[in-house]
Protein backbone atom coordinates (compact mmCIF):
# COMPACT_ATOMS: atom_id res chain seq x y z
CA UNK A 1 0.00 0.00 0.00
CA UNK A 2 1.51 3.52 -0.54
CA UNK A 3 0.24 5.34 2.30
CA UNK A 4 0.61 8.99 0.96
CA UNK A 5 -2.84 10.05 0.16
CA UNK A 6 -4.26 7.49 3.02
CA UNK A 7 -6.73 8.41 5.56
CA UNK A 8 -5.61 6.77 8.87
CA UNK A 9 -7.20 5.91 12.07
CA UNK A 10 -4.92 5.17 15.36
CA UNK A 11 -5.90 4.37 18.72
CA UNK A 12 -4.18 5.18 21.94
CA UNK A 13 -2.74 8.06 19.98
CA UNK A 14 -2.51 10.46 22.56
CA UNK A 15 1.00 9.05 23.77
CA UNK A 16 3.36 6.22 23.38
CA UNK A 17 3.01 4.20 20.21
CA UNK A 18 -0.23 5.25 19.11
CA UNK A 19 1.65 8.62 18.88
CA UNK A 20 4.69 7.64 17.46
CA UNK A 21 2.48 5.67 15.06
CA UNK A 22 0.29 8.46 14.52
CA UNK A 23 3.54 10.96 13.60
CA UNK A 24 5.15 8.51 11.22
CA UNK A 25 1.99 7.91 9.02
CA UNK A 26 1.22 11.58 8.98
CA UNK A 27 5.14 12.03 7.93
CA UNK A 28 4.44 9.32 5.10
CA UNK A 29 1.60 11.54 3.44
CA UNK A 30 -0.98 10.16 5.12
CA UNK A 31 -3.89 12.26 6.73
CA UNK A 32 -4.07 10.92 10.41
CA UNK A 33 -7.17 10.78 13.05
CA UNK A 34 -5.93 10.56 16.25
CA UNK A 35 -8.20 8.73 18.70
CA UNK A 36 -7.50 8.90 22.21
CA UNK A 37 -9.74 9.03 25.65
CA UNK A 38 -7.66 11.74 26.83
CA UNK A 39 -8.12 14.79 25.07
CA UNK A 40 -5.03 16.73 26.14
CA UNK A 41 -2.50 14.29 25.07
CA UNK A 42 -4.63 13.42 21.56
CA UNK A 43 -4.63 17.37 20.58
CA UNK A 44 -0.93 17.67 21.72
CA UNK A 45 -0.39 14.62 19.07
CA UNK A 46 -2.37 16.44 16.78
CA UNK A 47 -0.24 19.83 17.59
CA UNK A 48 2.87 18.04 17.03
CA UNK A 49 1.85 16.70 13.33
CA UNK A 50 0.58 19.97 12.32
CA UNK A 51 3.69 21.93 13.68
CA UNK A 52 5.77 19.13 11.35
CA UNK A 53 3.96 19.73 8.38
CA UNK A 54 1.57 16.75 8.05
CA UNK A 55 -2.90 16.65 8.29
CA UNK A 56 -4.61 15.30 11.57
CA UNK A 57 -7.64 15.86 13.45
CA UNK A 58 -8.15 14.99 17.06
CA UNK A 59 -11.93 12.35 17.62
CA UNK A 60 -12.35 11.74 21.20
CA UNK A 61 -13.29 8.34 22.01
CA UNK A 62 -13.36 5.07 23.92
CA UNK A 63 -12.32 1.64 22.52
CA UNK A 64 -13.78 0.00 25.61
CA UNK A 65 -17.77 -0.01 24.54
CA UNK A 66 -19.13 -1.43 21.33
CA UNK A 67 -21.22 2.20 21.41
CA UNK A 68 -18.34 4.16 21.80
CA UNK A 69 -16.21 2.63 18.94
CA UNK A 70 -18.93 2.86 16.51
CA UNK A 71 -19.46 6.58 17.22
CA UNK A 72 -15.46 7.23 17.05
CA UNK A 73 -15.04 5.94 13.58
CA UNK A 74 -18.42 7.73 12.67
CA UNK A 75 -16.63 10.68 13.67
CA UNK A 76 -13.57 9.55 11.70
CA UNK A 77 -15.05 9.29 8.45
CA UNK A 78 -16.38 12.78 8.98
CA UNK A 79 -13.73 14.25 9.38
CA UNK A 80 -11.66 13.06 6.04
CA UNK A 81 -14.17 11.49 4.52
CA UNK A 82 -13.18 7.53 4.56
CA UNK A 83 -10.63 5.40 6.26
CA UNK A 84 -7.82 3.40 4.04
CA UNK A 85 -5.58 2.32 7.54
CA UNK A 86 -6.93 1.55 11.27
CA UNK A 87 -4.26 0.67 14.04
CA UNK A 88 -6.23 -0.64 16.91
CA UNK A 89 -3.23 0.55 19.56
CA UNK A 90 -5.02 1.58 22.44
CA UNK A 91 -4.44 -0.94 25.48
CA UNK A 92 -3.96 -0.94 29.57
CA UNK A 93 -2.89 -2.87 32.23
CA UNK A 94 -4.51 -4.05 35.17
CA UNK A 95 -1.75 -2.75 37.67
CA UNK A 96 -1.19 -3.26 41.14
CA UNK A 97 -3.72 -1.54 42.68
CA UNK A 98 -4.34 -3.95 44.06
CA UNK A 99 -3.35 -6.72 41.55
CA UNK A 100 -4.42 -10.02 40.55
CA UNK A 101 -6.48 -12.22 42.00
CA UNK A 102 -7.92 -9.06 43.97
CA UNK A 103 -8.02 -6.44 41.38
CA UNK A 104 -11.43 -5.22 40.94
CA UNK A 105 -13.58 -6.56 38.88
CA UNK A 106 -14.52 -3.60 37.35
CA UNK A 107 -10.63 -2.68 36.46
CA UNK A 108 -10.47 -6.68 35.45
CA UNK A 109 -13.16 -6.15 33.03
CA UNK A 110 -12.28 -2.93 31.58
CA UNK A 111 -8.67 -4.31 30.60
CA UNK A 112 -10.77 -7.03 28.60
CA UNK A 113 -12.80 -4.42 27.01
CA UNK A 114 -10.43 -2.42 25.93
CA UNK A 115 -7.48 -4.66 25.05
CA UNK A 116 -9.31 -7.37 23.35
CA UNK A 117 -13.00 -6.14 22.74
CA UNK A 118 -11.62 -2.76 21.41
CA UNK A 119 -9.48 -4.79 18.76
CA UNK A 120 -12.16 -6.90 17.60
CA UNK A 121 -14.62 -4.09 17.75
CA UNK A 122 -12.33 -1.82 15.75
CA UNK A 123 -11.18 -5.09 13.12
CA UNK A 124 -14.96 -4.97 12.42
CA UNK A 125 -15.73 -1.13 12.07
CA UNK A 126 -12.51 -0.68 9.84
CA UNK A 127 -14.03 -3.37 7.77
CA UNK A 128 -17.00 -1.47 7.19
CA UNK A 129 -15.36 1.63 6.37
CA UNK A 130 -13.75 -0.04 4.04
CA UNK A 131 -16.21 -1.52 2.26
CA UNK A 132 -17.98 2.21 1.56
CA UNK A 133 -15.15 3.01 -0.89
CA UNK A 134 -14.69 -0.70 -2.27
CA UNK A 135 -10.57 -0.80 -2.11
CA UNK A 136 -10.09 -2.48 0.60
CA UNK A 137 -7.55 -1.72 3.09
CA UNK A 138 -5.08 -2.51 6.32
CA UNK A 139 -5.37 -3.05 9.69
CA UNK A 140 -2.57 -3.62 12.37
CA UNK A 141 -3.35 -4.47 15.47
CA UNK A 142 -1.42 -4.13 18.66
CA UNK A 143 -0.82 -7.08 21.03
CA UNK A 144 2.35 -8.08 23.07
CA UNK A 145 5.37 -10.78 23.81
CA UNK A 146 3.29 -10.49 26.80
CA UNK A 147 0.47 -12.88 25.20
CA UNK A 148 3.08 -15.24 24.47
CA UNK A 149 4.01 -16.31 27.50
CA UNK A 150 2.83 -16.28 30.85
CA UNK A 151 3.16 -13.08 33.06
CA UNK A 152 2.31 -14.07 36.33
CA UNK A 153 1.60 -10.73 37.90
CA UNK A 154 -0.82 -9.28 35.20
CA UNK A 155 -2.29 -12.42 33.69
CA UNK A 156 -4.99 -10.86 32.58
CA UNK A 157 -2.96 -8.13 30.32
CA UNK A 158 -1.44 -11.35 29.22
CA UNK A 159 -4.76 -12.98 28.49
CA UNK A 160 -6.16 -9.98 26.37
CA UNK A 161 -3.20 -9.71 24.24
CA UNK A 162 -3.17 -13.79 23.74
CA UNK A 163 -6.44 -13.14 22.44
CA UNK A 164 -5.27 -10.58 20.07
CA UNK A 165 -2.68 -12.50 18.51
CA UNK A 166 -4.69 -15.25 17.69
CA UNK A 167 -7.84 -13.40 16.45
CA UNK A 168 -5.36 -11.10 14.08
CA UNK A 169 -4.11 -14.67 12.82
CA UNK A 170 -7.81 -15.91 12.29
CA UNK A 171 -8.40 -12.82 10.29
CA UNK A 172 -6.10 -13.62 7.40
CA UNK A 173 -8.61 -14.65 5.36
CA UNK A 174 -10.18 -11.95 5.33
CA UNK A 175 -7.68 -10.42 2.55
CA UNK A 176 -9.54 -13.16 0.16
CA UNK A 177 -13.23 -12.54 1.26
CA UNK A 178 -12.32 -8.42 1.90
CA UNK A 179 -9.16 -7.17 0.42
CA UNK A 180 -8.44 -6.48 4.41
CA UNK A 181 -5.29 -7.41 5.72
CA UNK A 182 -5.22 -7.85 9.21
CA UNK A 183 -1.84 -8.03 10.87
CA UNK A 184 -0.16 -7.72 14.60
CA UNK A 185 2.58 -6.28 16.16
CA UNK A 186 4.12 -7.51 19.64
CA UNK A 187 6.27 -5.65 20.90
CA UNK A 188 8.84 -5.78 24.22
CA UNK A 189 8.85 -3.47 26.91
CA UNK A 190 8.24 -0.24 25.22
CA UNK A 191 9.23 3.07 26.50
CA UNK A 192 5.71 4.35 27.25
CA UNK A 193 3.20 5.68 30.41
CA UNK A 194 1.90 2.14 30.74
CA UNK A 195 4.84 1.37 32.21
CA UNK A 196 4.42 3.71 35.01
CA UNK A 197 0.74 3.22 35.21
CA UNK A 198 1.71 -0.61 36.67
CA UNK A 199 2.03 1.62 39.82
CA UNK A 200 0.89 4.71 40.72
CA UNK A 201 1.29 6.76 37.74
CA UNK A 202 4.76 7.85 38.74
CA UNK A 203 6.52 4.85 39.03
CA UNK A 204 6.35 0.99 38.32
CA UNK A 205 4.72 -1.28 39.92
CA UNK A 206 7.58 -3.02 42.58
CA UNK A 207 6.62 -6.82 40.70
CA UNK A 208 7.72 -4.78 37.06
CA UNK A 209 11.19 -3.27 38.63
CA UNK A 210 13.51 -5.72 38.45
CA UNK A 211 12.61 -6.66 34.57
CA UNK A 212 13.03 -2.82 34.28
CA UNK A 213 16.68 -3.01 36.08
CA UNK A 214 19.23 -2.83 33.02
CA UNK A 215 16.89 -3.47 30.06
CA UNK A 216 17.28 -1.53 27.03
CA UNK A 217 13.20 -0.27 26.24
CA UNK A 218 12.26 -0.10 22.66
CA UNK A 219 11.59 3.60 21.28
CA UNK A 220 8.14 4.00 20.75
CA UNK A 221 9.11 5.43 17.39
CA UNK A 222 10.45 1.26 16.21
CA UNK A 223 7.29 0.06 17.20
CA UNK A 224 6.04 2.74 14.86
CA UNK A 225 8.41 1.53 11.98
CA UNK A 226 7.06 -1.82 12.20
CA UNK A 227 3.85 -0.79 11.99
CA UNK A 228 4.14 1.11 8.56
CA UNK A 229 6.50 -2.14 7.24
CA UNK A 230 3.14 -4.31 7.85
CA UNK A 231 0.86 -1.47 6.52
CA UNK A 232 3.24 -1.48 3.24
CA UNK A 233 3.65 -5.05 2.85
CA UNK A 234 0.58 -6.42 0.49
CA UNK A 235 1.87 -10.05 0.90
CA UNK A 236 1.39 -9.54 4.80
CA UNK A 237 -2.46 -11.23 6.08
CA UNK A 238 -2.23 -12.60 9.43
CA UNK A 239 0.85 -11.75 10.43
CA UNK A 240 2.13 -11.02 13.88
CA UNK A 241 5.51 -9.29 13.77
CA UNK A 242 7.96 -9.78 17.19
CA UNK A 243 9.94 -6.46 17.96
CA UNK A 244 12.32 -7.05 20.65
CA UNK A 245 15.75 -4.86 21.05
CA UNK A 246 18.14 -7.30 20.91
CA UNK A 247 17.01 -8.32 17.54
CA UNK A 248 15.20 -6.99 14.42
CA UNK A 249 11.25 -7.88 13.53
CA UNK A 250 10.35 -11.59 12.98
CA UNK A 251 7.51 -13.28 12.50
CA UNK A 252 6.02 -15.50 15.28
CA UNK A 253 5.59 -18.76 15.11
CA UNK A 254 3.11 -21.28 15.44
Amino acid sequence: MEIAGKVALVTGAGSGIGRATAERLAREGAKVVVVDIDAAGGEETVRRIAAAGGEAAFVQGDVGTPAGIAELFRAAKRVFGRLDIVHNNAGIMTGDTPGWPDAPLEKVHRVISVNTAGVVMGTREAVAAFREHGEGGVVVNTASIAGMGPLPFDPVYAASKAAVIHFTKSCAILKELENVRVNAVAPGMVDTPIIAKTGDGTKPAAWLEPSLAGAVLLPPERIAEEVVRLIRDDALAGEVSVVMHETTAAPAQG
